[in-house]
């Protein structure tokens, strides 16, 4: 196999045990890696539930990992949310996924409960799993520097997943995080709080020169790319760009979406943020894009998504609660998207949302599921709210917190969130690039029209690049074809884009599937009622008006149409059959 190792291995913490077997070359061809091959190695167990230690998880790389196509060092995991209860994958990026090839494994298949606290160390072939109380109730930032080791890389978990939190998140060392669905939590529930990974091995590549030439085309469409490259570009800002941009186009979330802008951006933008803390740029292993953002003590700036969440939608102003709030969050290791939804939520139950100061507080108090609010608060805002009776107040869909587009601005984001398999979810599909940042082409973004079609196409995409594990801001510059050109080279095996979009179709049918198979149909697929009855912020130059619910509603059969389901959203079963992804 070239790109493949070939090899994966199973563990057991309940006694230890591991077991190595060999990587099905079918199945590596028809589900890629990551995503894809994880969603089908679980189909069967994805009924059990989360916490139950038979519950597996998948930990896997892509077989464009450890070559230099570029930006290809991303790592999923595959399991069943506690948040949720959806099948659930998840992303980060890092060194662990180019270490876990040189160890010689295409992925990790993690079973059972460990008596004690423990942790799993990988290296070549020797493979251990062993006690680590010392490192239990540890911070991220302890723990990773506790275990790090020249050639290592390290996932680990802190108190929130120890806790088992809802939405507690995996960091990568300590830079990046599996964050949304409550991956840390089903660790906790495993007594794992970390893996430790180093090999020395390397990727074989069918074509060196073909794959450089593709390398090469990739990087003049990447440094083409306003949007990457442009002055404020991801490369130069980082993703806090976008929060002008939403800001701007009045679909900033606000107060917990209850309005769409926000006067005081201001203050807590980009710019802002690089003449308080200063911005030296980070980069994944061989990514040019280098979005994410450090201080210069070399501690991770908040990415946009976690400014909107602490800020914003919390109704926040203050600076350095935001970044504050943003670092505690990652060493207790919390989603903060869901984090700052929760807490919007909460309130505006109350009607008055925590200060700035209170806001870090409460991370803490999560994280250790203090009793109170803090315990309670540890649910996710659906559970919390339908607990409280004001079940309206939780900005969710299918139990997650929705991220920082107000669906009320962009109409094709809208039905990507109520569609997604895995819960409200920006990264599905991404139809912000069309309707806002106007690439590759512009369309309408008070408008249905062709909204299902594109959809379903952006769906594919997505479910192939994460099963390639290539990062997606790449096809802001390149594209599929790209992608496709890139796999070729390294396995040998002719793909083109029109391979990839089927993969990925085949890949949102199974998890459509699983998610019917545990009760989700069309009456999941919905947005909460906010959008089709309030209106966001208007002024004399833009009106935010509701959704229009009907066209909505008719959007959403045509999509379902599209995708190959029935008019409750469940996969056909000629679908299922034709276009592979089985039962």
């Amino acid at each position: 196999m070239k790109g493949w190792m070939g090899k994966f291995v199973e563990i057991d913490l309940t006694d230890g045990s591991f077991f190595i077997g060999k990587t099905d070359v079918d199945f590596a061809m028809k589900f890629l890696g990551g995503r894809g091959l994880g969603v089908f190695l679980l189909k069967k167990e994805m009924k059990i539930e989360p916490f139950d230690p038979r519950m597996p998880i998948f930990i896997g790389s892509g077989p464009l990992a450890g070559t230099p196509f570029p930006s290809s060092c991303r790592l999923s995991m595959v399991f069943r949310s506690p948040l949720t209860m959806t099948v659930f994958d998840t992303e980060a990026v890092g060194d662990f996924s180019v270490r876990l090839k040189q160890a010689g494994f295409d992925y990790l298949i993690i079973r059972g409960r460990a008596k004690v606290p423990s942790l799993i160390r990988i290296e070549n072939s020797r493979i251990k799993v062993e006690p680590c109380h010392a490192l239990w109730g540890k911070g991220v930032n302890s723990t990773v520097s506790s275990l790090n080791e020249r050639g290592a890389s390290i996932l680990c978990i802190g108190p929130a997943g120890e806790r088992m939190v809802s939405f507690a998140s995996v960091s990568m060392d300590g830079h990046t995080n599996f964050g949304r669905g409550g991956g840390g939590a089903v660790w906790g529930s495993k007594n794992l709080k970390a893996i430790v990974v180093k090999g020395r091995g390397k990727v074989d590549v069918a074509d060196c020169d073909s794959l450089n030439k593709v390398q090469s085309d990739i990087m003049k469409m990447l440094n083409a790319s306003p949007f990457l490259s442009g002055k404020s570009g991801l490369i130069n800002t980082g993703t806090l760009a976008l929060l002008d941009l939403t800001d701007s186009r009045r679909m900033m979330p606000v107060r917990n979406f209850s309005a769409t802008w926000f006067p005081e951006t201001g203050k807590i933008n980009a710019q802002e943020m690089k003449k308080i803390y200063g911005r030296r740029n980070y980069g994944c292993y061989g990514c040019p894009v280098k979005c994410k953002k450090f201080d210069l003590k070399g501690n991770p700036l908040p990415e946009f998504q976690s400014a909107s969440h602490l800020g914003p939608l919390n109704d926040n102003d203050d600076i350095r609660s935001i970044y504050e709030a943003n670092l505690l969050c990652n060493d207790m290791g919390l989603d903060t998207i869901s984090f700052g939804g929760t807490m919007a939520c909460y309130g505006e139950f109350r009607q008055k949302f925590v200060t700035g100061s209170q806001l870090v507080s409460f991370v803490r108090k999560i994280a250790m599921k203090e009793k109170g609010d803090g315990e309670s608060l540890a649910e996710g805002s659906a559970r919390w709210a339908e607990f409280n009776g004001c079940k309206e107040l939780s900005m969710t869909v299918k139990g997650l917190e929705l991220p920082a587009y107000d669906p009320r601005g962009a109409y094709g984001m809208a039905l990507g969130y109520a569609v997604s398999n895995r819960g409200g979810c920006h990264l599905r599909s991404y139809p912000v690039r069309h309707e806002i940042l106007r690439r590759p082409v512009a369309t309408n973004r008070f408008s249905f029209e062709g909204k299902a079609r594109i959809i379903k196409i952006e769906e594919d995409e997505n479910a192939s690049a994460d099963s390639l594990l290539v990062c997606k801001f790449l096809l802001y510059g390149a594209g599929i074809e790209e992608c496709a050109r890139g796999l070729t080279s390294v396995t040998g095996i002719s793909y083109d884009a029109q391979d990839l979009l089927r993969i990925g179709s085949r890949i949102v049918l199974l998890e459509r599937w699983i998610n019917a198979e545990n009760g989700f149909s069309k009456k999941d697929d919905k947005l909460p009622e906010r959008f089709f009855n309030e209106p966001g912020s208007s002024d004399d130059r833009l009106e935010i008006p509701p959704l229009p619910e009907e066209e909505f509603e008719l959007t959403l059969q045509k999509y379902y149409k599209i995708r190959g389901c029935n008019e409750n959203g469940v996969p056909r079963d000629e679908m299922m059959d034709s276009s592979g992804a089985g039962k």
